[in-house]
């Protein structure tokens, strides 16, 4: 494969996921451009779908690490390549957040100012949760102690373990010719169709993300442009544990389970 598509296929499929994905948070959250769960549930899963049809030719349109690691585990995918991968789809994320923040901050410190956040300050994961993701899902609001006890760090880790293996697994079985039953132009759909079944279900809990670069990039992009801790505190090491650790596992896990399908 050569190199220059996939580091290119692997950034700009990154970059346009985070962007459609994290735009439409940002539009709900400032702007409310959307009207429950599901409006930027659908959106992420079509973002998805379109990045795929745009970069699957150049790359496989890996656009998550953990997916890019359960591949080097079940696909004998080179690691060398893997590492490059995951380079290019962290630094397509951040790019995507950038660019949110040049487009929506004007709305996001209007949304602020009428809610009295102080961005950088206790209860600004209320409008950090455009970038990065936190459990329980904010909604636009300060997480309380009574929601901090309903949901908590074993919830989240669940949540993006069970949501990722569940799309890893869609994946590993999709890009199987021996199990796929559907035409080459379909799988983009089938996958993006998963994600927002995923995060309809999940992100309730943990806002849904199932992949490291999409998570990662944005909330230190976040940290940067203002909120200063908030994106690495409110959960306290849940921002590893349960964002960057829970995917990957469940990746593994998806992509152990698929091995032990039988093909007919």
């Amino acid at each position: 494969m050569n190199q220059r598509k996939w580091m290119i296929g692997e950034f700009l499929g990154t970059f346009l996921l985070v962007l459609f994905g994290c735009g439409s948070v940002a539009t709900a959250i400032a702007l409310g451009a959307q009207v429950g769960l599901f409006q930027v549930a659908i959106v992420w899963g079509f973002g998805l779908s379109i990045a795929i049809f745009v970069t699957g030719r150049l790359s496989g349109a890996h656009l998550n690490p953990a997916i890019t690691l359960s591949m080097v585990a079940f696909r004998s995918f080179p690691v060398g390549r893997a590492l490059g991968y995951v380079c290019f789809q962290f630094a397509g994320a951040f790019a995507a957040a950038l660019l949110i923040y040049c487009i929506y901050n004007g709305a996001i410190l209007q949304f602020e100012q009428e809610t009295g956040i102080v961005r950088g300050e206790a209860g600004s994961e209320a409008s950090a949760m455009i970038f990065g993701e936190f459990y329980p899902n904010p909604g636009g609001k300060a997480i309380s102690e009574e929601d901090r006890i309903a949901i908590g760090g074993r919830a989240g880790f669940l949540a993006e373990f069970i949501g990722t293996a569940l799309l890893a697994l869609v994946v590993f079985s999709l890009t199987d010719k021996r199990t796929n039953l559907l035409p080459e132009w379909a799988v983009p759909f089938a996958i993006g169709i998963t994600l927002t079944v995923l995060i309809s279900l999940f992100a309730p809990i943990s806002m849904g993300g199932f992949n490291p670069a999409r998570d990662l990039s944005p909330r230190l992009f976040s940290a940067l442009a203002g909120w200063k801790s908030i994106p690495f505190t409110v959960n306290g090491m849940g921002w590893l544990t349960v964002y960057i650790l829970g995917p990957v596992m469940g990746a593994l896990a998806g992509g152990f389970v698929h091995r032990l399908l039988p093909a007919k």
